[in-house]
């Protein structure tokens, strides 16, 4: 397994720890389902918040793997500097990402 897969696979199952525990936010837009909805609109935010947290994911791997594991790898596992770095970039991307998050969902009108 190349490293830039063992880093998504630590940060998968966990073992990349953030304390406290990682919670990915939801979508803005996409908190709860108004009443009156049909099944297939309520699908359709679904949808779109599992496209969301994908993305946010995809994004969060790759800036922290770019930012804090060596180009020219010495090693097959990750160092403990390079575990210490993806603890704190994951962590400040969470912090920024959920602040953004209720900022933006203090700016919209309950749904």
């Amino acid at each position: 397994m190349s490293r830039c897969n063992r880093f998504m696979a630590s940060t998968i199952q966990g073992t990349t720890t953030v304390n406290p525990p990682l919670r990915i936010p939801s979508h803005p837009g996409l908190m709860a389902a108004p009443a009156g909805m049909d099944k297939e609109q309520i699908f359709g935010m679904a949808e779109k918040e599992m496209e969301y947290r994908v993305e946010l994911f995809n994004k969060l791997t790759h800036t922290c793997f770019n930012k804090c594991v060596e180009k020219k790898y010495k090693e097959g596992e990750l160092n403990m500097g390079e575990n210490s770095c993806i603890d704190r970039c994951v962590s400040k991307y969470w912090q920024v990402t959920n602040l953004v998050g209720q900022l933006l969902g203090a700016g919209k009108p309950g749904m």
